[in-house]
């Protein structure tokens, strides 16, 4: 699943081989995902565009590598415009609301003093 080939069009069994999943599966996608519509020959074989491949690619990803769900992948590739990034920054923040909430925690059970604050993402 490297570089894709210099094409402008793919056939399902090409596709199935670069994205890595079975041909049955992408034609499950395509009535799973509006944004993947391949185009069809007269005799009704699917064409895919480099566009297709591409978010066939990214939705293998999401759903095999980040194990979202059908819904959580449709969700995300129609928010596609966070960035990995956005999703840090949130992953940050949340670990801080939760330090500080386990720090609450540790006060009502104990009489300990509270240490100082920890900065996150600063490497101290």
């Amino acid at each position: 699943m490297g570089e894709l080939p210099d094409k402008l069009y793919f056939k399902i069994g090409e596709v199935a081989r670069l994205v890595g999943v079975k041909p049955y599966v992408l034609r499950y996608w395509e009535t799973e995902f509006s944004v993947v519509r391949p185009g069809k020959t007269r005799s009704r074989h699917r064409l895919y565009r480099r566009k297709d491949v591409e978010t066939l690619l990214e939705i293998r990803r999401l759903l095999y590598a980040e194990r979202y769900t059908i819904e959580g992948a449709k969700r995300r590739l129609r928010d596609g415009s966070r960035s990995v990034a956005d999703d840090a920054t949130d992953a940050t923040t949340r670990l801080a609301q939760v330090r500080d909430e386990l720090l609450d925690l540790r006060r009502l059970l104990g009489d300990d003093p509270p240490p100082p604050p920890l900065k996150i993402g600063t490497g101290e």
